[in-house]
């Protein structure tokens, strides 16, 4: 594969694609503060033991035995390895790439998910943040953990990365997209730096909609500052942008048992409740989904 330099792009962190700003409307702004002010927060707490930080949610069950997980470090453990197991269920999608290949995450807050793709794979990773801590932060895991050659992160926009016309053979989101409000323009965008015959693939939370709680996903989205979308606007705005999706599974039998495991942590709030009232009223889907970058 011809490799891409990005030093060009780097040269420039305070500009995106088009000489926008990075960060450049208000919702944009609202984002990036508060992922800049959140350094001591559960997900941190989460990762201390392996410095493999995440920005989302677990998949797979936990022990239920009576008295099984009473302790806070125990509840902890768990969920971090909950963390993981998504990830790596994530990047199943992406088998068959391998050390000559580059990966673009979007929205890779602290490394979690980079880290673990390089680690599995071996590939070239470049993570996008709007968080100059984000972006700190998973720079001094990445030479902590000794990857800093091929795992790379930048102050970048998603949506407007800057990035050569296809210069990825596949491009990721951890549960990132319910932070943008127009995905075929995103999509768009990762059509354009995946080369063609590349790959997408995502997990997010959606809307599903044989449900009827909009007052929970209403609760969701102002609890994370968020949007989320529907099942059916995922899939049009992948036909839409390039992208012909070949594996679309909806989890939230997987998905559910976090928020039951979380609940019990020393540091649970109200949201733990809203997602599983949410998952029980079938208003949420847990999706995870690859397509293929169609065209030439």
């Amino acid at each position: 594969m011809r490799k891409v330099s990005l030093d060009s792009v780097e040269a420039q962190p305070s500009e995106s694609a088009g000489g926008r700003a990075v960060v450049d409307t208000a919702y944009e702004r609202e984002v990036a503060r508060m992922y800049d002010e959140k350094q001591d927060d559960f997900n941190l707490l989460l990762g201390k033991e392996t410095n493999l930080v995440h920005h989302h949610f677990g998949i797979g069950d936990f022990d239920r035995t009576p008295g099984a997980l009473q302790d806070e470090a125990a509840v902890q453990r768990r969920l971090h390895e909950l963390e993981n197991a998504q990830t790596e269920r994530l990047l199943d999608l992406l088998d068959g790439l391998g050390p000559e290949h580059r990966v673009f995450d979007g929205g890779s807050g602290r490394g979690g998910t980079a880290f673990m793709a390089h680690e599995r794979l071996g590939c070239f990773v470049d993570g996008a943040t709007i968080s100059r801590y984000q972006r700190g932060f998973a720079e001094r895991s990445a030479r902590e953990r000794g990857c800093d050659a091929k795992v790379r992160f930048h102050y970048m926009n998603m949506l407007r990365t800057g990035l050569p016309r296809a210069s990825m053979d596949a491009a990721l989101t951890n549960e990132v997209t319910m932070y943008v409000s127009d995905l075929t323009a995103l999509f768009r965008e990762f059509s354009r730096i995946v080369r063609p015959g590349g790959r997408y693939v995502f997990a997010t939370w959606a809307v599903d909609e044989s449900g009827s709680a909009d007052d929970v996903i209403a609760a969701i989205d102002r609890h994370y500052a968020c949007t989320m979308h529907t099942r059916g606007a995922y899939l049009r705005a992948l036909l839409d942008s390039g992208f012909v999706p070949y594996h679309v599974a909806q989890m939230d039998d997987d998905a559910l048992p976090y928020w039951e495991l979380r609940r019990r942590s020393e540091h649970s709030d109200t949201i733990e409740q809203l997602f599983i009232d949410g998952y029980h009223a079938s208003s949420i889907a847990y999706l995870m989904v690859a397509a293929e970058r169609t065209g030439t």
